[in-house]
């Protein structure tokens, strides 16, 4: 099989895992396209860990299936093209760097040792330390080492750049967008530096409070909002100030913030609503933190995300680009 040559890298349906305490993730369906790169978003808890968790095959899905390029996640063959980096990091301390890569040359097939050694040297590190006496970025630049050079198709990052200074997270961008253009490599990576996603990623997953939230292409999912500011209408006897009918009635509000008489609301459309009214194109960091913020609000998934001409057809519709 050749990862590649199939559309979509991920295809999860009615996606769930469930503990004692609760719903880690749930109810879980999209579809994420062969060669993006793609940005995983939310707060703790969201299911970011346990939706990659369960892409890598650690956990068992307590719902619906997950398939990775055509394949069931239990497919061992499907297994075969997924490289994964813990956010724990999880290397045998005792092992030296070199014996490390080693180690991965030994059990991958298509192993580059030139472009684990690569990794390792960019960051000035000992090929004779072992792993427990390195800093915590040096230890995540090595299991990127081992990812990397295993050559897979789809790369599951889990916080990979948490522990990297500024300067090595340029390059890690760089790596990811290089190998991306040049071999189609597909990655799904969580993260919380919002201000650095529109830099490195042309796709976004947005979970919260266990659910999908937001997926789709950046350059469609932004364009379909506008964040409008103006004079709020009067509110019932002394209360707050509440949104004018000509911006409520006719657009699908996300979030709206009231200050004084003014308010400033995300929308869900891709024209200005008209009136007496300041409207621009948000931001990504401004759409995603308002989808965050509004668990009520409904989830936004682009066309190309769903499963099916059916899901698209049942689904709430949108004024703007994406549905």
């Amino acid at each position: 099989m050749s990862g590649t040559s199939h559309p979509y890298a991920i295809e999860a349906e009615d996606l769930g895992r469930k503990y004692l305490r609760g719903w880690a993730l749930r109810e879980c369906s999209f579809r994420l396209p062969t060669g993006c790169v793609s940005a995983l978003v939310g707060p703790n808890g969201a299911g970011k860990s346990t939706l990659l968790s369960i892409a890598a095959r650690l956990l068992r899905p307590t719902t619906g299936s997950l398939r990775l390029f055509g394949k069931e996640v239990g497919d061992p063959e499907a297994m075969r093209h997924v490289a994964f980096v813990d956010q724990e990091r999880p290397l045998y301390k005792r092992f030296t760097v070199a014996e490390t890569l080693r180690m991965g040359r030994e059990l991958n097939p298509r192993w580059d040792q030139a472009a684990a050694e690569r990794i390792v040297e960019a960051g000035k590190v000992p090929f004779g330390a072992r792993v427990g006496s390195l800093s915590s970025g040096q230890r995540t630049r090595v299991a990127l080492a081992l990812a990397f050079a295993k050559r897979a198709e789809l790369l599951l990052l889990d916080e990979p750049m948490a522990d990297l200074d500024p300067l090595a997270r340029h390059e890690l961008s760089s790596l990811l967008l290089s190998e991306a253009v040049e071999r189609g490599l597909t990655v799904l990576m969580s993260s919380h530096l919002l201000s650095e996603l529109e830099e490195m990623c042309d796709h976004l997953v947005v979970l919260a409070g266990a659910r999908l939230r937001m997926i789709g292409q950046v350059d469609e999912l932004v364009p379909a909002h506008r964040l409008v500011t103006g004079l709020a209408d009067p509110g019932p006897g002394e209360g707050a100030g509440v949104l004018p009918a000509g911006v409520a009635g006719h657009h699908t509000v996300i979030e709206s913030r009231f200050s004084g008489r003014q308010f400033t609301a995300l929308l869900r459309t891709d024209r200005d609503p008209g009136g007496a009214y300041e409207s621009v194109e948000p931001s990504l960091e401004e759409v995603l933190l308002a989808y965050l913020r509004s668990a009520e609000a409904p989830p936004l998934i682009s066309p190309a995300s769903r499963l099916s001409a059916e899901a698209t057809a049942a689904a709430p519709h949108a004024e703007g680009k994406a549905a």
